[in-house]
């Protein structure tokens, strides 16, 4: 399960501050990427409209919409596939702060405008709401109490569609889902199932699902995860997850392990730094 813990402090939730304050503007310039999932930042970054064809933000007082140009556009091309579909708006979450750095209290990963949380919410339909409303929306846990399954009486077809167009969006890297979601796309997937190698097991993700890019083209100082393994990932590594459950030293917490404090690139820190 090697693989498994070096995606560790990509999606892991912080505990340790990093900064007492961050930036609330992008830093100018072209998009510049620097360094890894776990610490790094962005410069150049560009938001997510707060209402686009197929998608709404939500929660816009505690979320941050941030991120590389090319993200932001893969964003939104998603949202219309979606609406083409026949899909609600997709709820959009947090992606990064307007120069990345880690969110505090919230997420490891999510620093370098190249991750994105969309909620698995396919109970349509959604009309647009006043940003105002959208502070209060609440989803819908997918899984079962005991984590060894998806609630049936939630789960749904649509829920397949919108996990197969994240992971056939151009230029993702992998889709980040409960195990328990993954083994109900295992069992009820037929026919193509190449797009399963790039959805991935991870703690929590009940509720969304977290879409992680690739580094864009041109981005040289943006270091990239390994690649997903080879397979369609319905096999021992996923059975993992679920025998560790079985084991009575097991947690039954969702969360993941803490991970080890954040230190940024100095180009980072300059950033953070800049007026």
């Amino acid at each position: 399960m090697k693989r498994i813990w070096i995606m560790l402090a990509a999606v892991l939730l912080i505990t340790t501050p990093v900064a007492a304050q961050s930036p609330t503007t992008p830093y100018p310039g072209p998009a510049r990427i620097i360094g890894s999932d776990s610490a790094g930042c962005i410069a150049g970054a560009v938001r997510l409209p707060d209402t686009a064809p197929g998608m709404q933000t939500i929660r816009v007082s505690r979320s941050t919409f941030w991120g590389h140009p090319t993200v932001i556009a893969a964003l939104q091309d998603l949202a219309r596939r979606a609406q083409a579909a026949g899909l609600p708006d997709l709820y959009m979450n947090d992606i990064s702060l307007p120069r990345g750095g880690p969110l505090v209290g919230i997420h490891a990963s999510h620093q370098r405008g190249v991750d994105a949380d969309v909620w698995l919410d396919v109970a349509g339909p959604h009309p647009v709401l006043p940003i105002a409303q959208r502070e209060t929306i609440t989803p819908h846990t997918l899984v079962r109490p005991d984590g060894r399954g998806v609630d049936m009486t939630i789960w749904r077809p649509e829920h397949i569609t919108l996990i197969r167009l994240a992971a056939t969006e151009p230029g993702i890297d992998r889709v980040l889902v409960n195990p328990a979601i993954k083994q109900q796309l295992c069992t009820q997937v037929t026919g193509e199932r190449s797009w399963l190698r790039r959805v991935r097991p991870w703690y929590g993700h009940a509720t969304h699902m977290h879409l992680h890019f690739k580094c864009p083209a041109g981005q040289t100082e943006c270091i990239d995860q390994p690649p997903p393994p080879e397979g369609d990932g319905c096999d021992a590594s996923l059975a993992w997850w679920f025998e560790q459950r079985d084991k009575p030293a097991a947690k039954t917490s969702e969360a993941a392990p803490k991970p080890k404090p954040i230190v940024l690139p100095a180009a980072c820190r300059a950033i953070m730094a800049a007026p």
